[in-house]
């Protein structure tokens, strides 16, 4: 008899059964964290055989995961630091993902690397980019192009004259980060593994120096149950040190937050078909095309306060403005500002007080026997991480197979190619435009059909979002029914992103969204209203912490919005 493969629905009904099986027998490998790093750790332990279980106290990708520059990319400014290993490792990443593990979901994007001095500077960057491209940079993407002003201006006419004497192109690879991370986490479930969001550790179980398990809360419905495992990995990203301590000591290494902020405009605010790469003071900055808009950022400041929910100040704001503005003909204001998120990097603590020198490579320590941590990276580099934490946990498990998640396509991959070839039959059976079915496609992959049959008995779900209408009906309730969202937010924040691509940032949509979830959540008329309200009371508080100027005003202002998901304004162990 062949065994077939587990479900990749992350339903209610699997929930219930993914909670049921924490408690029998014992674990393998007992991940804690749904960010990306979690999640690509429980796929590689669950691709090499091992019993495998991954809990995540909030939403998959709530944390860093989905508030990432959403760039797969090999990073210049670390090849100008000399780091090369990291640069080639990232750009054997990017590649492994745009032709492999997830072409559905990563694509490539140019951008244009402005010069602003004559002589020096093009051969330089020249070097730098040949570098980039002999490293695997140019493998599934073209290579460098040098223009001349006038010909940047063409790609980039939005482009001041005066702000560059000419410029070089050259491509990376994006995605919707959260989108990423929840398919890595079905991926994982499709091969075995118990995957389970809403669940948080509450204690980290020891038998004399030996971590054995945990006790896991269903912060659903308040039960608890202890989870047996022969090695835990600590994937918590800024939580790392938080979870270190619930298992009684001191890890080998610190991890500090860097907090980095983005900000979105609708397309039309600048004339451009690529992205740009600006050198700043401290870092460089993005400004990157994102469907119908543009993402700029990042900023990079020290954070002390909340984990759960970093507040965007007003400077914040202001500082990426004035540093995009620096070089666009018509300047954006703030009234052209559609979304905000701010996001926290774990970065690796050195001797250096200043978080754009700190470490953006990973670490991997057993602080005690049976446990493994992770920290630090970047997002492109998070399927090495979950390797190396995994081959890390050998010293406890013994002989373990080696990593196979190179060869593992995310679930919607397979067959994704023949389906965008046959897009115009796909518009034609479902009476939907072929620049939609192109767009679902680039979300759901070969998983389309699977979405769209949703809509067999219901017509009205294969119709826009009112109030959104990049989005389907159906996506909202599929987000419910196949992609394990439990709470508003997990659907407008993460599973759409309406949260930062709309003005009224998800709150019109909070209805439609709720009715829909509602019927495979089985939600009442008091359990909706509740929701809807959460939901408003969080883009307020947002609104607030951005209007202040420094992160303590806006860390309380934001603090202000009660927690959707029940006791979990003091948690430590989440991503």
């Amino acid at each position: 008899m062949v065994m077939q493969p587990f479900s990749a629905k992350l339903g209610p009904q699997e929930r219930s059964k993914a909670w049921a099986e924490l408690s029998r027998g014992e674990f393998d490998v007992l991940v804690i964290g749904g960010g990306v790093t979690g999640a690509g750790a429980a796929l590689d332990a669950t691709t090499r055989g091992l019993r495998t279980a991954m809990v995540e106290a909030r939403d998959f990708a709530s944390g860093t995961s989905s508030r990432s520059s959403k760039l797969f990319h090999g990073g210049l400014r670390y090849l100008e630091q000399m780091n090369f290993s990291l640069v080639a490792e990232a750009l054997k990443e990017r590649e492994l993902m745009l032709t492999t593990i997830a072409p559905h979901l990563v694509h490539p994007v140019s951008f244009l690397y402005p010069l602003s001095h004559r002589g020096w500077e093009r051969p330089y960057v020249a070097t730098g980019l040949a570098m980039y491209d002999q490293m695997g940079g140019a493998r599934s993407v073209p290579r460098q192009k040098h223009l001349t002003r006038g010909g940047a201006l063409k790609l980039f006419p939005g482009l001041k004259h005066d702000a560059m004497v000419g410029a070089v192109r050259y491509y990376d690879a994006q995605a919707d980060d959260a989108r990423h991370t929840m398919t890595v986490a079905r991926t994982a479930a499709y091969y075995g593994a118990t995957v389970l969001a809403s669940a948080e550790v509450i204690e980290i179980l020891r038998e004399a120096d030996r971590v054995t398990g945990a006790v896991v809360r269903d912060v659903e419905t308040d039960e608890t149950t202890t989870v047996k495992a022969k090695v835990v990995i600590n994937a918590t990203g800024v939580w790392t040190d938080d979870v270190q301590r619930m298992s009684g000591g001191r890890g080998r290494f610190r991890v500090r937050a860097s907090k980095g902020v983005h900000i979105l405009v609708p397309r039309d605010r600048i004339a451009g078909e690529v992205g740009l790469i600006l050198r700043t003071e401290k870092s460089v900055l993005f400004v990157i095309p994102w469907g119908q808009h543009w993402i700029i950022g990042t900023t990079d400041t020290d954070w002390s306060l909340d984990l759960a929910h970093p507040a965007a100040t007003a400077s914040d704001i202001e500082y990426l403005l004035e540093h995009a503005n620096s070089v666009l003909a018509v300047p954006l204001t703030k009234d052209d500002i559609l979304g905000v998120y701010a996001g926290l990097r774990p970065l690796l603590a050195g001797e250096s007080e200043d978080t754009s020198q700190l470490s953006r490579e990973h670490a991997v320590a057993r602080p005690r026997p049976g446990l493994i941590s992770i920290a630090g990276g970047k997002y492109t580099t998070y399927r090495v991480m979950a390797k190396d934490a995994i081959d890390a946990a050998a010293e406890d498990l013994g002989e373990i197979k080696e990593s196979v998640t190179e060869h593992v396509p995310l679930v919607g991959a397979d067959g994704y190619a023949a389906m965008r070839n046959l897009k115009h039959e796909i518009a034609r059976e479902t009476g939907l435009p072929e620049w939609r079915i192109e767009h679902l496609l680039n979300r759901y992959g070969s998983k389309l059909h699977e979405l769209l049959s949703l809509a067999d008995d219901d017509a009205s779900l294969l119709e826009p979002v009112k109030s959104a209408e990049e989005y389907l009906r159906v996506e909202l309730k599929y987000a419910a029914s196949h992609e394990g969202a439990l709470h508003l937010t997990d659907v407008l924040a993460r599973r759409t992103r309406m949260s930062i691509e709309t003005k009224h940032r998800g709150v019109d949509a909070a209805q439609d969204a709720a009715d829909l979830m509602g019927e495979v959540l089985g939600w009442d008329a008091e359990t909706k209203r509740k929701e809807i309200e959460l939901y408003a009371e969080r883009v307020a508080a947002e609104r607030a912490s951005q209007e202040l100027d420094n992160d303590s005003d806006s860390d309380a202002a934001r603090l202000q919005a009660p927690e959707m998901r029940k006791g979990l304004r003091d948690v430590t162990a989440t991503t």
